[in-house]
């Protein structure tokens, strides 16, 4: 058998050891070693020998030990050791280190180890409570080593992408005063300011802002942020996002930026992506995906039918927009899985849901349906030419609002079709031109769709002041299979137009004083036209790996109730630090019932 390469970036071993266990191979035959790492396997062989797998955080290796010393699973040990060949016959081809074994061995126990709740053996199934408790254990095993070293891997790739572009690197506080978004903020009292509090930043946005006024012209930062939210398969309290900044930029650029950045990070991962992102707008993503995160993946874009059903005499086809889908898989489609469907619209919002399924005589194709009968042979015909449909297929219809209808069957659409989408696929793209607006509040005030320095599009100024929820915004998401990784946008930087903003929110001068004053007052002394952007890389990382809940990609997270199994947070603290905060706890509520 030829000798294996050496581990990829190969480093120097030090300390207690002379080597890392992937770097020996058959050319260290013959000589002694040192490795240190945890017992995985112990095999009896005979009276007097026994077969130790030794692992450490690079691979795996078979040991020859006497039986007298006592081993036993995930004991810590140091190995000095000959590197041999194993006999023929007896090579592990499933192993980096499969042709040699280490001989005449010498073992010190290092650490002796309690037997363990589970096997940290990939293979075994462990129950999800006991993996967060135990999670210094969970981390052994091969998944969870491999998922936070690529993680670490996408890190640097990001990182050489920034600095490469002329980004540099700068730490943003994490004790930091309230700021203008939308969700809670984790509050921390200030001992030497009593009453007084400080919040974890949810990002560093007003602070990147001050950094362009600053002069920096290029800031970026892999930052910690918080958010005090119910915590979800792609949301932790904690996450991490890339967040940058630049001046005298266009959005093209910002999307060029980020774009380089996830080529790089995917490339880490070994996966090769398009190195020139599609975009869609969020229009078009809404009517023909019924989402503004859109999953590329595959196709099956929602077709609208309203004109074929212009005057018609069914009622539940007299609604203003009508579109349908042209279902996926329908020989799946029992008639219990279309009424599950029905059901599943309707507690969508959906007033109800049309299948149609087409089948064929000697007449030709056909709708059957139960509302078929009462379809003119002329919109029968006009929906099956509109559709594109043929024998067997099922088409799915749901009328109301445009945005409803397009919401509705786009939900439809993600559960059909999204358990056989390629796991391999990795689809990016940018969505853009979102509304600036996302509604109006029950006191008649405009609500951002983003956040109120973000700049308008320059072709739609005169629709502030004429039809302001037409109005589209200089903002833009990275999407990449129906998960959102982050967002940005152009930012106002003019007085006129952020007053305007401002007036069109219902926010007052002494308001906005109070909120973010510092700003408005830092763009007193001449800010550049700027903007930015920022991701998610905990999201990036887990679909890069190939896991669907991004707790796989970070060390030590919460459960979905917030808590921390391992350490038990959260937890009371003594009435004298509250004391020192100068605050009380409200006492709880006792349960009458």
């Amino acid at each position: 058998m030829e000798s294996k390469p050496k581990m990829e970036n190969s480093f120097e071993a030090k300390g207690l050891r002379s080597h890392y266990i992937a770097n020996l191979s058959l050319d260290d035959v013959g000589e002694r070693v040192a490795i240190c790492g945890w017992v995985a396997r112990v095999r009896e062989h005979g009276e007097h020998l026994v077969f130790v797998d030794v692992r450490d955080r690079t691979g795996l290796v078979q040991v020859v030990a006497h039986s007298s010393v006592d081993l036993r699973s995930e004991y810590v040990v140091q190995v000095n050791g000959l590197v041999s060949r194993r006999p023929v016959g007896t090579e592990n081809p499933a192993l980096a280190t499969g042709e040699i074994e280490l001989v005449e061995t010498e073992i010190e126990i290092l650490s002796p180890a309690d037997p363990i709740p589970f096997s940290v053996q990939d293979r075994s199934e462990v129950d999800e409570a006991t993996r967060l408790r135990f999670r210094y254990l969970d981390l052994r095993r091969d998944r969870m080593q491999e998922n936070l070293r690529m993680r670490a891997k996408i890190n640097s790739a990001i990182r050489a992408s920034m600095e490469r572009q002329g980004f540099t690197e700068i730490e943003t506080p994490l004790l930091w005063t309230p700021t203008p978004e939308g969700a809670r903020e984790f509050v921390v009292p200030s001992r030497l300011h009593p009453g007084l509090t400080y919040v974890l930043p949810q990002s560093p946005q007003i602070a990147k802002q001050l950094l362009m006024v600053a002069g920096f012209d290029r800031y970026y930062q892999i930052a910690r942020c918080l958010r005090d939210e119910d915590l979800r398969a792609d949301r932790q309290f904690e996450f991490t996002q890339l967040d940058l900044e630049a001046s005298f930029v266009t959005q093209r650029d910002i999307m060029s930026f980020i774009s380089d950045a996830v080529i790089a990070a995917s490339a880490a991962a070994g996966i090769s992506v398009d190195h020139e992102i599609g975009e869609i707008t969020w229009r078009d993503s809404m009517d023909k995906y019924g989402v503004d995160k859109p999953d590329l993946r595959y196709g099956n874009e929602l077709i609208d039918v309203t004109q074929v059903f212009s005057e018609t005499s069914v009622r539940a086809l007299s609604a203003p927009c009508l579109k349908a889908l042209v279902a996926p898989y329908p020989s799946h489609l029992s008639r219990s899985k279309l009424d599950d469907l029905v059901d599943r619209a309707k507690g969508l919002g959906a007033k109800g849901l049309l299948w149609l399924r087409v089948v064929s005589d000697t007449d030709g194709v056909r709708l059957d349906s139960p509302v078929s009968k009462f379809l003119t042979d002329q919109e029968s015909k006009d929906l099956i030419a509109a559709t594109g449909v043929s024998e067997g297929d099922v088409i799915l219809i749901v009328g109301d609002e445009w945005a409803k209808a397009c919401q509705v069957l786009g939900q439809l659409r993600i559960d059909l079709a999204k358990s056989e989408a390629d796991p391999r696929a990795y689809k990016f793209v940018w969505v853009v031109d979102f509304p600036l607006f996302e509604g109006v509040d029950e006191d008649g005030r405009l609500i951002s769709a983003h956040h109120p320095f973000t700049m308008p599009n320059e072709e739609d100024f005169p629709k502030l002041d004429t039809d302001p929820l037409s109005v589209r915004s200089q903002s833009y998401d990275l999407v990449l299979n129906g998960w959102e990784l982050g967002s940005g946008s152009i930012r106002i930087h003019r007085r006129d137009i952020q007053s305007k903003i401002f007036s069109l929110l219902g926010i007052g001068s002494e308001e906005a004083n109070n909120r973010f004053g510092f700003l408005l007052e830092a763009f007193k002394y001449g800010a550049p036209p700027h903007g930015g952007f920022a991701f998610g890389i905990d999201r990036l990382a887990a679909l890069l790996v190939g896991e669907e809940n991004i707790r796989e990609v970070i060390a030590f997270p919460k459960t979905q109730s917030g808590s921390d199994l391992m350490t038990g947070a959260p937890k009371e603290v003594e009435n004298k630090v509250w004391d020192l905060l100068g605050l009380s706890v409200r006492p709880q509520k006792k349960d009458l019932s």
